[in-house]
């Protein structure tokens, strides 16, 4: 790979809570990669544009409000439409775990409680990029 792995993180909807996105942010930088972080009360348009612009290897989104139903599948649709077969969609927040297996049904990726190793998180997008990119 001759480029770091590019990853958005986001924030989606009226979740005004961005300390965690915050927090993966850095530690995703801290491992080598390249992150842009779009801030908060993005659209799933906004975020799904904002990825093909910055031709990025994952999206990761940071949800608190509940709306992980409404906002996940969303976005995996408007990946689909835009070709975005090989850019990974996973994220974290409080999601209860049955949610969470039919989000990953639906196609989302590995999603993460709080508290969970910010290794775990970076280790799982490295390694989904190196299968699933082509460098």
């Amino acid at each position: 790979m001759d480029r770091p792995i590019r990853v958005l993180i986001a924030k989606v909807g009226l979740d005004g809570h961005d300390r965690g996105a915050k927090v993966i942010a850095t530690a995703l930088r801290d491992a080598g990669m390249e992150v842009i972080y779009s801030g908060l009360r993005q659209t799933p348009e906004m975020v799904v544009n904002a990825a093909l612009q910055e031709d990025v290897d994952a999206i990761g989104i940071s949800i608190l409000s509940g709306a992980h139903m409404t906002v996940f599948p969303k976005v995996i649709r408007l990946m689909k439409e835009k070709k975005m077969d090989d850019v990974l969609l996973t994220g974290g927040g409080i999601i209860p775990r049955d949610e969470m297996n039919n989000l990953k049904e639906m196609g989302v990726g590995e999603l993460f409680d709080p508290g969970t190793p910010t290794s775990a998180i970076t280790d799982y997008i490295k390694q989904w990029v190196l299968k699933n990119r082509n460098f």
